[in-house]
Formats: C-alpha cells, structure tokens, sequence
C-alpha cells in the first residue's frame, strides 16, 4: 500500500536533523493542514510527543512522520521535501490535490474540502 505522504532525502534528513537537536524525547513530526492564508489552507509542521488516537503513522527514509487524521484527505499523496536557498530555508509540499496556490506560495485551495480548525 502507498504511503499517505513520502519524503524526499532532504526532507528526511531535516526531520532527523530537527528531532535530533531537540532536548526532549520525540516521537516523530507532525504534519497537519489548518485553515489560513490567502488561498484558503496552510500546511502546518511541529513536533509530536506522542501518538494521537487517530493519527496515522508514515515511517519512511528511517524517520516517523504523524499525520492530523483532520488533514488526511488533503495530504493523500503528496510529497514532503525540504528546500535551502540563499534567502530562506522550509519544507515544502507537492500536493496533486491542490487546486491553487496564493501568490507567496504559502497556502494552497482546494475544490472539494474546506477545514474546520
């Protein structure tokens, strides 16, 4: 079965990397999707101590990824990787659900969700 989201070296790295410089056990990322932006839809991504009941669980490129089961339908097959350039670094998303994104690139729409935070 595929995976709900896969990463990218880059990003799997990174994640490594963030979890590795935090003082406190981690159980993994979380990456969730919450109303906001212009376009409708921000991706959110943020450590995780635990397992919520309904998260579902990504283990890929050795690195656990928890996904908000309120974001679930939105993330479905996307991809996750992270980007470095001069002026800035982030994750980034590859969303074949999207249907447009704003201007900045920081929120994205969709034809047939709405989220209700």
């Amino acid at each position: 079965m595929k995976n709900v989201i896969s990463l990218t070296a880059s990003a799997a790295k990174q994640v490594k990397l963030l979890i590795a410089k935090r003082a406190k056990p981690t159980f993994g990322i979380r990456v969730g999707v919450k109303s906001g932006g212009c376009a409708g839809q921000t991706y959110y991504v943020e450590y995780a101590d635990s397992k919520n009941q309904f998260d579902e669980v990504v283990e890929e490129k050795g690195v656990r990824i928890l996904i908000d089961p309120k974001a679930l339908m939105y993330i479905l097959g996307s991809k996750m990787d992270y980007v470095e350039t001069k002026f800035k670094s982030q994750f980034t998303f590859t969303n074949p659900n999207e249907k447009a994104n704003c201007g900045c690139g920081k929120s994205f729409s969709m034809s047939h969700f709405k989220i209700n935070n």
